[in-house]
């Protein structure tokens, strides 16, 4: 399902920085790590993600990207495909999540939460976790200066707390993890605790940032049905990459404790001949004892807790070695 459609006469981002790396995250090789666990020695921590987001019709022009990729807007076509998560997707996936009494941090756009108040009374009932993703899926940030983008993401957990009574502790970019040179600097110096948008781990990691604290918490680009449904597979075959990840962390998480996310939208994974599969592969993951099944909050809080000096101390060894 094509939304997003780059424009090739994109105007240039801000780029301040220096070098061509970026200075946030240290290589390093997982097998030369310290040792990380889980409350009660569990090997992997499962964390579900079930995107709860709002798109506009004519949302305005973007210098950037079209919002729309399939026709100019709009596009009655693709619009409805996506507002079908919301109408009824979003409900019959509830209902497996519901049936593995499964802990779960919402991708939120929390323009959703005002648009959709029966979906946003069914989060809070069950005391849901949040990942920012942007106020809507149809606007991003490319252009922001640091003041707008300090004041985009304070506007959005303000909007999260008033709305839900809960603090959101990460964040992600809106639409397609759009960022900017300066996301988890200013991230860390609002005091949330990690970034969602760095897939280049099976453990959380931390990034170094101006002020603060604030580390990386594996997202899912492999294990996400957006992507995979997009292409020529189906569900059967999501539900059999769901094990498959799973067992080699299972496997691994014995000697060094490890982290899956599992990415679910209910246009896709809600429609009636996929429901099935959902359940299947959590009825799976979840069967394991040494599954940890948490939130995005949970492995955060944890990690800060018992291991981010001990890891940051080893990659200063590393930093001083070189």
């Amino acid at each position: 399902m094509l939304q997003y459609r780059y424009r090739p006469d994109a105007p240039p981002t801000r780029h301040t920085l220096q070098g061509t790396d970026q200075p946030w995250s240290d290589y390093s090789a997982i097998i030369e790590r310290p040792k990380i666990t889980w409350p009660e020695g569990k090997r992997v921590a499962v964390w579900v993600a079930p995107n709860v987001l709002s798109w506009e019709y004519l949302p305005p022009a973007d210098a950037w990207l079209d919002a729309w990729a399939r026709t100019p807007s709009p596009d009655p076509l693709a619009y409805g495909r996506q507002d079908y998560a919301n109408r009824v997707g979003f409900w019959r996936m509830l209902e497996v999540l519901d049936k593995h009494d499964t802990p779960c941090t919402a991708v939120i756009n929390t323009e959703a939460l005002t648009r959709y108040p029966a979906i946003r009374d069914a989060i809070v009932e069950r005391g849901w976790k949040y990942l920012g993703h942007g106020i809507n899926n149809t606007r991003f940030i490319f252009g922001h200066d640091e003041a707008a983008e300090r004041a985009y993401y304070t506007g959005m957990r303000d909007t999260v707390a008033s709305l839900t009574g809960t603090q959101m502790l990460g964040m992600g970019g809106p639409g397609p993890q759009a960022a900017t040179e300066s996301t988890p600097d200013i991230l860390a110096e609002l005091g949330f605790l990690y970034h969602g948008d760095w897939y280049h781990d099976d453990q959380p990691m931390p990034l170094r940032v101006r002020s603060g604290k604030l580390i990386s918490l594996p997202y899912a680009a492999e294990v996400n049905d957006a992507p995979f449904l997009g292409m020529a597979f189906e569900a059967d075959d999501f539900a059999d990459v769901i094990k498959r990840q799973f067992d080699t962390l299972y496997r691994e998480g014995e000697h060094n404790a490890r982290v899956m996310c599992i990415s679910i939208h209910p246009q896709l994974v809600g429609q009636p001949q996929r429901a099935k599969y959902l359940d299947e592969a959590l009825a799976y993951v979840f069967s394991h004892p040494g599954t940890w099944k948490t939130t995005a909050d949970g492995i955060a809080q944890h990690y800060l807790a018992h291991h981010y000096d001990m890891v940051l101390g080893h990659l200063d060894k590393a930093r001083s070695a070189k």
